[in-house]
């Protein structure tokens, strides 16, 4: 399969039971479950439970790190079905305890007043160089760890505006811009484009707090986890079409990182935003 045929699977979830779901990680050799995934499979178990409504905002803790190697039960709790609003609450279980919990909210959809923050001066995705001209430029300077993440096949397609924190240790400032995609079309399901992009939503916002501070989320000797991930969705959009995502990082301190996200369309439209805090610390000696 393909990398995008590989994301829709594991998003496909197994209906065990009434709110009670099976899902599966991809067998790539990572050492724990990323967190866009389960992200993306526990907002995919509320939704089979909603009708008619699409997510407005979900807000997610994680508590332990994922086994790729085991599959991970999602049971839903349907919280409320209100007249505008349906919330549920989701718990992703692994080993006997849980590893994720998270709230969604659903909300149908109404006009109101609406205003936008305007999307920052950036460079277009067109202009910049796509992945198979970055590895050529880019990726023989590179670190090995950084050249593997780059150079295997990947669901989305990322563009940074500018590349200098992965080939550098300078002090830069706390903000990035990535133009994400899927490297191949999606089914026209708002649900499952929501889904996939929190699963996008989780690559790179924690490594725009390291910036400052000249580090890279390759470094291996820095502990770096999610510790919660929250997203916001405004307006309607396509991961299979260009989303500028303009990340900056207010404040890093006490062991932790806090991260903020706002997602574009290409014509400028606010159509999503993200905030995350995350575990930085300096990895601890094994005993």
């Amino acid at each position: 399969m393909s990398a995008v045929d590989q994301l829709l699977h594991i998003l496909d979830l197994e209906t065990l039971e009434v709110d009670l779901f099976r899902g599966r990680s991809p067998q790539v050799g990572w050492q724990r479950v990323f967190g866009g995934q389960v992200i993306s499979q526990a907002l995919v178990a509320a939704t089979r439970t909603v009708k008619d409504r699409p997510v407005h905002s979900l807000h997610g803790y994680f508590m332990r790190p994922g086994d790729p190697s085991v599959p991970i039960i999602y049971e839903v709790d349907r919280i409320r079905d209100g007249g505008s609003f349906t919330t549920r609450r989701v718990r992703g279980i692994q080993h006997g305890a849980a590893i994720f919990s998270m709230e969604a909210s659903f909300h149908v959809r109404e006009e109101g007043f609406e205003h936008q923050l305007a999307m920052p001066e950036t460079t277009a995705p067109d202009l910049l160089p796509g992945e198979a001209e970055l590895k050529a430029k880019f990726l023989s300077k590179a670190p090995p760890n950084v050249r593997h993440y780059w150079e295997r096949e990947r669901p989305i397609e990322m563009r940074p505006v500018d590349f200098a924190h992965y080939l550098s240790r300078d002090r830069l400032e706390p903000r990035q811009q990535v133009w994400v995609r899927t490297t191949g079309p999606l089914p026209n399901d708002p649900h499952l484009h929501a889904a996939v992009l929190a699963y996008t939503s989780d690559f790179t916002l924690l490594d725009t707090a390291l910036f400052a501070h000249g580090r890279s989320v390759f470094d291996k000797d820095l502990q770096l986890a999610s510790l919660d991930h929250a997203m916001w969705f405004h307006a309607p959009f396509r991961v299979d079409d260009w989303l500028l995502y303009a990340q900056d990082s207010p404040y890093t301190g006490g062991g932790r990182g806090f991260c903020r996200g706002s997602l574009y369309t290409p014509d400028g439209r606010l159509v999503v935003s993200t905030a995350q805090e995350g575990l930085i610390r300096r990895a601890r000696p094994k005993v």
